[in-house]
């Protein structure tokens, strides 16, 4: 099989690094990819919201299987265009990227389907919403309705604060009309975790949990981020916590989309907030996560090719079970001074060569350019250069959490550039469990 991968992150590197594993895969392609990811797929230079240049490719190199990481190319409707196209995706449609391209389309839902979500109003006016703010006080959540990289939650702990998020969205507009509307919900008290699974609208295979590291500082400081690391299993979810979070929020959304006439072909990843009340939906994602894919990925033994071609081929339930490697895998991003701000690029980054050698660890680039110094004769001499805000993602398998943290630290402390930063504190919270 020919196979494309759309996107230039460690999400999608570490989905190129485990396709190319694949007794099906005979060529991988990657749009636009990254310095990393060109290590085992051939990077096409066609950006991933392109949809209509990725579809001309798709058809010029006869492209089997499309595997869409990216949001905003699924938002754009690229699984749509390609399936028009006699193409197969995996990806949800447009309307089914809905529950996470639109917040307010995604919360009521859950509200429509009686899935547990936090308490929240809906609001396109400022004026109101500060109104809002004042009657139900803080801490509360204030959330952009559309897609802001990341970026589009703030946890207000004060008025104030709560009030400065709703004029920097709807007044400021930093996310442009991706804050024409805003949700401002209640503040959920608990553990978060990442539950993803992988369905065709009828069946439903699910991934390891894993939790996120959102804030860029230790102990859960400073501003959200795309993610500052991850680990997987999550000790938090037990095997029955997981199956009343399956009953309760993952079914009955496949079952509620299913209703309002949209199949979902995909990735579906719930944020979960496991509160005393229960286990709540935070929000929803429509494809891999990242960086959990950078922890759950290397825990896999099947065949991922064949799972993602059941799906967007809708038949799913000839896949039995994955079989998963019961060690721990622990994920740290290496990132640059300044992220989530400004930040330099085309620094040179040191120390990649001795992790090839390092046992049971795998470097998953993130935003990283490759520089071909000389390629005279066999061997071609490269360098590897900072390109974005998230460089690299450092995972490492151990028998346990422990093992799993201390492996990967090891390696992070062998890779150097001007200005790197990450947490110290990667999987704090399994620790303690």
């Amino acid at each position: 099989m020919r196979i494309l991968v759309i996107g230039s992150g460690g999400r999608e590197h570490a989905l190129c690094w485990k396709i190319a594993q694949s007794p099906l895969a005979d060529k991988v392609f990657c749009a636009p990819g990254n310095g990393g990811i060109a290590q085992v797929a051939e990077c096409i230079d066609i950006k991933a919201e392109d949809i209509k240049g990725l579809l001309d490719f798709a058809k010029r190199e006869r492209i089997d299987l499309t595997v869409v990481g990216p949001e905003a190319a699924l938002a754009s409707g690229i699984a749509d265009l390609f399936s028009e196209n006699s193409l197969r995706v995996f990806g949800p449609s447009r309307k089914a990227a809905q529950m996470e391209s639109s917040k307010v389309f995604s919360k009521e839902l859950m509200a429509k389907y009686s899935i547990p979500t936090a308490s929240f109003k809906i609001f396109d006016n400022p004026k109101e919403a500060k109104e809002h703010i004042k009657k139900i006080k803080a801490p509360c959540v204030i959330k952009a309705d559309g897609l802001a990289f990341g970026k589009g939650v703030v946890v207000a702990k004060s008025v104030e604060e709560a009030e400065e998020a709703v004029s920097a969205m709807m007044e400021k507009r930093i996310f442009s009309t991706a804050g024409d509307r805003i949700i401002i919900e209640e503040c959920l008290v608990g553990e978060e975790a990442s539950i993803m699974v992988i369905t065709d609208s009828k069946e439903v295979i699910p991934l390891p949990c894993a939790q996120d590291h959102k804030r860029v500082f230790d102990n859960d400081l400073g501003p959200n981020t795309g993610g500052m690391g991850s680990y997987s299993p999550a000790p938090v979810i037990k095997e029955d916590l997981l199956r009343e979070i399956n009953n309760k929020i993952i079914f009955p959304t496949i079952e509620g989309l299913n209703k309002e006439g949209i199949e979902y072909k995909g990735v579906l990843y719930a944020g979960v907030m496991i509160t005393k009340e229960g286990p709540k939906a935070l929000e929803f994602n429509v494809r891999f996560g990242d960086p959990e894919t950078q922890s759950i990925l290397p825990r896999l033994k099947s065949d991922l090719v064949e799972v993602m071609l059941a799906s967007a081929e809708g038949n799913l339930s000839k896949i039995k079970n994955l079989s998963w490697d019961n060690r721990a895998c622990v994920c740290v991003v290496l990132a640059s001074d300044g992220y989530p701000g400004d930040y330099k690029k085309r620094l040179e980054i040191f120390g990649l060569e001795e992790l090839v050698k390092m046992e049971d660890i795998v470097v998953f680039h993130a935003g990283t350019k490759v520089n071909i110094l000389n390629d005279v004769g066999q061997k071609q001499e490269v360098e590897y250069l900072t390109s974005g805000g998230r460089v690299l993602g450092v995972s490492g398998l151990g028998r346990t959490i422990k093992e799993a943290i201390d492996k990967t630290y090891s390696a992070v402390n062998r890779i150097s550039f001007e200005g790197m930063h990450y947490r110290k504190d990667i999987g704090f919270r399994a620790l303690k469990t």
